[in-house]
């Protein structure tokens, strides 16, 4: 066979039954779950191996379930993560930053806690995720919710927060329970470095278990290539590095 329609066609059928090359054999779906009287959807991206996994509730920024999101659960699920990235906006986007800081806006503090919330019972419930070992990453706006679900559901075993914003009353930070992995920029003129310090000295005199990085030369939003002039592609290497260190000492 020609080579290059053999890869033609790999890459058709990786498409078409919901997989990536760049995952792997990483195998993704939309599932529904319910949270509260209604039923929301999310992207679910799962490890290509069988047994019991460890899981993450993944949290989008504030344009939404987009993309590279999405890209992100799949790297995670092809790290042996089962990695459900919640919508919290119920199926809208953005497509510029007027667009999401409406969205940000409109969307309502307790629905999305109780959709976060309904995600990890439902990934818990899942007989492919070992419940002990379930946690959250989030980044932007999901990092600010990733940091409000540690807050309130304390069987979480790990939280993620990139650059998201901080709780700032004492009853907040000792309500966390899981291990906080923290990746910020010095430059990020929402959450200054001040504030970071702040957070993760007031998290360690309440015997909270917290590891921050700050990266020089840095923004918001340092992570996603999208962000064309914000991206810094080697702190956001490292910090992908991190995260993936953490988790394997937290949930694996």
């Amino acid at each position: 066979m020609n080579p290059r329609l053999h890869l033609f066609i790999v890459a058709f059928l990786s498409v078409a039954i919901g997989q990536s090359t760049a995952w792997g054999s990483v195998k993704t779906e939309t599932v529904r779950y319910r949270s509260g009287d209604e039923t929301v959807s999310a992207f679910l991206a799962l490890p290509s191996s069988s047994g019991k996994h460890p899981a993450l509730v993944v949290i989008h920024e504030w344009w939404g379930l987009v993309p590279w999101v999405k890209d992100q659960a799949g790297r995670l699920a092809a790290n042996g993560y089962v990695a459900l990235a919640v919508d919290l906006y119920r199926g809208a986007t953005a497509e510029n930053s007027s667009q999401a800081s409406k969205l940000a806006r409109g969307l309502p503090p307790a629905r999305a806690l109780g959709d976060l919330q309904a995600a990890y019972q439902y990934l818990a419930s899942r007989p492919d995720v070992e419940p002990a070992r379930i946690g959250v990453i989030g980044w932007c706006m999901g990092g600010g919710w990733a940091l409000r679900l540690a807050e309130h559901q304390p069987h979480l075993a790990a939280c993620v927060v990139n650059y998201g914003a901080l709780p700032q009353s004492q009853e907040s930070i000792r309500a966390i329970k899981a291990p906080v992995l923290g990746n910020f920029g010095r430059d990020d003129r929402g959450i200054p470095p001040a504030a970071v310090t702040a957070f993760a000295a007031a998290m360690k005199a309440a015997g909270n278990n917290i590891h921050v990085k700050i990266y020089a030369g840095a923004g918001h939003a340092f992570q996603n290539p999208n962000n064309k002039a914000g991206y810094r592609p080697q702190a956001a290497r490292d910090a992908w590095a991190r995260t993936l260190a953490f988790l394997n000492r937290t949930l694996q």
